[in-house]
C-alpha cells in the first residue's frame, strides 16, 4: 500500500504517505459543498501533472549537469459538468535561462511525456507552455 485517506467528516480527509509519514489534507471546493481550506482531490490531480513534470526534468537536467533549482511551475485546473470532472489543466513552468536550446528541447520532451501527463484521460485538455525567463 502507499497511501492511506481517513475521512474526517465535513468532506476532508487525511492522506497520508505510508512510507514517510508525510500528511496532507483534502477539503471539498466551495462551489461543491466544501469549506475550500485545502487541496481538493481534483487539485491534487491538476498539481500532480506539474509535480511529475518537474521531477522528471529534474531526473533528465542531473543527467545533463542542467540545475534546475528555484524552477516553478503554475497550475490552473478548469472543471466541466454532467459529469463534474476536469476538463483542463494549464501548466505554465518557469526555468532558469542559462539552459542551452538543445537543452531545453530534451527536457521539454521529458516533461511532456511524465507518467501522469501519460496516465490522464485523453479528453483531460493539457495546456503546457515553457518560459526559459529565470
Amino acid at each position: 500500500m502507499t497511501a492511506k485517506v481517513t475521512y474526517l467528516g465535513g468532506l476532508r480527509n487525511s492522506c497520508e504517505h505510508l512510507a514517510s509519514g508525510d500528511i496532507f489534507a483534502t477539503d471539498a471546493p466551495v462551489d461543491n459543498n466544501g469549506l475550500g481550506q485545502a487541496f481538493s482531490p481534483t487539485d491534487t490531480v491538476a498539481t500532480g501533472l506539474a509535480s511529475c513534470m518537474m521531477t522528471m526534468m529534474g531526473i533528465k537536467a542531473n543527467g545533463l549537469a542542467v540545475d534546475l533549482k528555484g524552477a516553478t511551475a503554475g497550475v490552473t485546473k478548469h472543471m466541466a459538468t454532467e459529469p463534474r470532472r476536469i476538463s483542463k489543466i494549464e501548466v505554465v513552468l518557469n526555468l532558469p535561462s542559462a539552459i542551452s536550446d538543445k537543452n531545453r528541447k530534451i527536457l521539454e520532451h521529458t516533461a511532456n511525456t511524465c507518467p501522469v501527463h501519460f496516465s490522464l484521460h485523453p479528453a483531460i485538455e493539457k495546456v503546457i507552455t515553457f518560459h526559459w525567463d529565470l
